[in-house]
């Protein structure tokens, strides 16, 4: 099999790969969506029916404390993660589905610098997560690609 992006990544940072970490990352690396840690274990279980909780959850944390992945609260109680990003983009949740949107916008990139400095301060990094429904007969609006 082909080597993930995040197998890489550790590997890189010199992080012992055993292969039950090589299966969590090839997860993380294959999940289209924010998968949160019961996510992440059920599909390692289709790979590996070895592998226990405790393993998912310890790797998931160590993953994070070397930020390799990043952890998001969409607002379901359950922390999701998804791999840290060399490209800055935002959230758009949907609270009735769960789904969420990624996007990025040059005005509210702006804005938020332009915010920051009027306050003092020079914007180093955010994250920004928007929480909303959808409009009645926008059912099929750009953001469901």
């Amino acid at each position: 099999m082909k080597e993930t992006r995040l197998e890489k990544m550790c590997e890189n940072l010199g992080l012992k790969m055993t292969g039950q970490r090589r299966i969590i990352a090839r997860v993380l690396s294959d999940s289209k969506d924010h998968p949160d840690v019961e996510v992440v274990y059920q599909r390692s279980m289709k790979l590996d029916k070895n592998i226990s909780l405790a393993t998912v959850y310890r790797t998931v944390r160590l993953f994070e404390d070397i930020n390799l992945i990043e952890k998001h609260d969409f607002g379901d109680g359950r922390s999701r993660y998804e791999i840290s990003s060399r490209e800055h983009h935002d959230h758009l949740i949907d609270l009735e589905t769960g789904k969420v949107v990624e996007f990025t916008n040059d005005e509210i990139e702006e804005l938020q610098t332009k915010i920051a400095k009027q306050y003092g301060y020079k914007l180093m990094g955010h994250k920004l997560e928007l929480f909303g429904i959808k409009l009645d007969g926008d059912k099929e609006s750009k953001g469901d690609g």
